[in-house]
C-alpha cells in the first residue's frame, strides 16, 4: 500500500502531478502553477482531449514540460455535487493512471483539508492488492508508487481528518483480506484465531467451540457443521469506546460459512469455488470492529460470528432433520443449502440474551434471490424497526455503500409452516426467497429488540473494478456500520 504524505502546496520538479477539476472551473493554484510552468501545454491538453472535468472523466498527459512525466487529470464534476463520496471516488480514480510512477503528488491545495484527507482515503482504498500467493509476477505488473504526496494548505488539519479514515481503511482491508483467502487456508479454526489479532487494538476477544456451543444449546448452527472435518467456532468481539457502566451496547453479527457446498442439497460445480466468500458478513463484522477500535470509537460495540463449514459427508445434516436451536424452538431442515439463517439463528439468540444490545444488525451473503431483486447495486435490508432502517438507509447514502428495505409480513412468514416442528428453513417455492429468509432470521429476535437484517449476497465481491473498490472483495458494511456508530451512537 502505498504511504500517504500531506505537505505544503509546492509544484514538482518531476514525476506525476494529479490535477482535480471541478466541472466548469479555470485552473487556480497549484493547476495554473504547472501550467504557466509548461507553458501552457496543460490547457492545450484539456483542450485537444475535451476534457471538460465531469465527474470521473481523466485524461493523461505525458512529458508536459517542466520535468513532469506525466500531468493526470481527473473530474470531479460540477461543484455542487462534489460530496465526500465524490471526491474519494477521484482519489480512487487517479490510481490506476498513477500506480506505475515512482514519484506522485496529488494537488490538493483548492480544497479544504478534510476534502484532501477524503482524496487519500478514496487512493487508499482503490491501491488494496491481494497478492499473497502470487510468486511469479513481472516487475511490471506491480504497482511502483509506494508514497503519495497530497499538497494542501492544512497540512496539520488533513492529518488530523486522516487518521480516523486510516482505522476505518485498515478494517476494509483486513475484511477485504479475510473473505479473499481460499478456503483451504480460511477455514472456522483459522479464521477465529485471526480475530485475536483484534486484541492489539484493546478488543476483547472470546472464542467459543463445539463443547462451549453445545452447552448453549446451539443446535442449529452445529448441525451445518456436522459434515466438516474442522469444528465450529463462534468469536465474540467487544470493544469498550466509553467509560460507562450498564448500557446497552450496539451488536453486530455475522454469517461465517467460510465455504458452502450445499451440504448434501450440493450445489451446482459452475461457479462453487465463489463459495469462498460466504462467510463475507463475518469479515465485515471483523473489519468493523477493527475499524471501531482503530479510530477509539467512543461507543461500546458487540461483534459476534458464526464460523462453520458446510459440507457433505457420512456424518452431515440431512434434508429432513430436526434440530434445536439455542432458543428452544425446533426447526425442520428440508434444504442443507439454506444454512446460514441456521448460523444466525443461535449467535442471534445469544447475542440478545448475553447482551441485551441496544440494537441489532445481522450481515450475511444469504440468498441468489436478493441479486435477482436488487442486483449488485445495493443490500437488501430487512427490519422490524423503522427508525434503524432509515438511520442505515441514510448511511448507506453517504459512504456508497447502499442498501434498499424490503418487506416483511405475515404472509410471507406462513411459508415457513412445518407439518413436524416449529418450522421449516425455507419457504414455499422460489418465490419471495429471500423475504422468507428473513422473516426466519426474524422468529431468533426477541420483542423490542429493534433489528436489521442486511443480505449482501449481490455486494460483497465485484466481478469488476470500481472507483474505491477493485475487483474481488469488497468489506461491504464496515463503512456503512462505522458511519451508523459514528453519526448516531458515539458519546459526545
Amino acid at each position: 500500500m502505498p504511504e500517504i504524505a500531506f505537505i505544503k502546496p509546492t509544484l514538482p520538479r518531476g514525476g506525476a502531478l494529479v490535477l482535480l477539476v471541478p466541472e466548469g472551473v479555470a485552473l487556480t493554484g497549484l493547476a495554473a502553477d504547472a501550467d504557466a510552468a509548461t507553458s501552457g501545454a496543460i490547457a492545450r491538453g484539456i483542450e485537444a482531449a475535451a476534457f471538460t472535468g465531469r465527474k470521473a472523466q481523466t485524461t493523461t498527459l505525458y512529458a508536459p514540460g517542466a520535468g513532469l512525466a506525466r500531468v493526470v487529470l481527473v473530474g470531479l464534476g460540477k461543484p455542487a455535487d462534489v460530496t465526500p463520496e465524490a471526491l474519494e471516488a477521484a482519489g480512487g480514480t487517479a490510481w490506476p493512471a498513477v500506480s506505475s510512477a515512482t514519484d506522485v503528488t496529488i494537488a490538493a491545495d483548492t480544497l479544504t483539508p478534510a476534502e484532501a484527507a477524503r482524496i487519500a482515503m478514496g487512493l487508499t482504498l482503490r491501491a488494496w492488492r491481494f497478492d499473497k500467493y502470487r510468486t511469479t509476477q513481472k516487475p511490471e505488473d506491480k504497482p511502483k508508487a509506494e508514497k503519495i504526496a497530497i499538497a494542501t494548505s492544512g497540512v496539520p488539519a488533513a492529518k488530523s481528518a486522516w487518521a480516523p479514515l486510516r482505522a476505518v481503511a485498515d478494517g476494509v482491508f483486513l475484511s477485504r483480506e479475510l473473505v479473499a483467502e481460499p478456503p483451504n487456508v480460511l477455514h472456522p479454526v483459522e479464521m477465529a484465531e485471526r480475530c485475536k489479532a483484534l486484541t492489539k487494538l484493546g478488543v476483547e476477544v472470546e472464542i467459543l467451540g463445539p463443547k462451549e456451543m453445545k452447552k448453549l444449546g446451539f443446535g442449529a448452527l452445529l448441525g451445518v457443521a456436522m459434515g466438516s472435518e474442522i469444528e465450529a467456532r463462534m468469536v465474540v468481539m467487544r470493544w469498550h469506546g466509553t467509560k460507562k457502566k450498564g448500557t446497552p451496547p450496539v451488536c453486530f453479527v455475522g454469517k461465517g460459512v467460510t465455504f458452502d457446498t450445499g451440504g448434501i442439497s450440493i450445489k451446482p460445480a459452475g461457479g462453487m469455488e465463489d463459495m469462498k466468500w460466504d462467510m463475507a458478513g463475518a469479515g465485515c463484522v471483523i473489519g468493523l470492529m477493527a475499524a471501531l477500535a482503530g479510530r477509539k470509537a467512543k461507543v461500546d460495540a458487540v461483534g459476534l460470528v458464526g464460523l462453520v463449514e458446510n459440507m457433505p459427508s457420512g456424518t452431515a445434516q440431512r434434508p429432513g432433520d430436526v434440530v434445536t436451536s439455542a432458543s428452544g424452538q425446533t426447526i425442520e431442515v428440508l434444504n442443507t443449502d439454506a444454512e446460514g439463517r441456521l448460523v444466525l439463528a443461535d449467535v442471534l439468540w445469544y447475542a440478545q440474551k448475553q447482551f441485551a444490545p441496544k440494537y441489532i444488525v445481522d450481515l450475511a451473503t444469504l440468498t441468489g434471490a436478493i441479486i435477482v431483486a436488487l442486483g449488485h447495486e445495493h443490500a437488501g435490508l430487512f427490519s422490524n424497526n423503522d427508525e434503524l432502517a432509515q438511520k442505515l438507509t441514510a448511511a448507506g447514502l453517504v459512504t456508497g455503500e447502499a442498501v434498499w428495505r424490503m418487506p416483511l409480513g405475515e404472509a410471507y412468514d406462513k411459508g415457513l409452516k412445518s407439518d413436524i416442528a416449529d418450522m421449516k428453513n425455507i419457504g414455499g417455492g422460489r418465490a419471495g426467497g429471500s423475504i422468507t429468509a428473513a422473516q426466519f432470521i426474524q422468529r431468533f429476535i426477541e420483542p423490542g429488540t429493534p433489528w436489521a437484517h442486511l443480505d449482501i449476497a449481490g455486494t460483497a465481491w465485484s466481478s469488476k473494478d470500481a472507483p474505491t473498490i477493485p475487483k474481488g472483495a469488497t468489506a461491504y458494511g464496515v463503512r456503512l456500520l462505522d458511519r451508523l456508530v459514528a453519526d448516531h451512537d458515539e458519546d459526545a
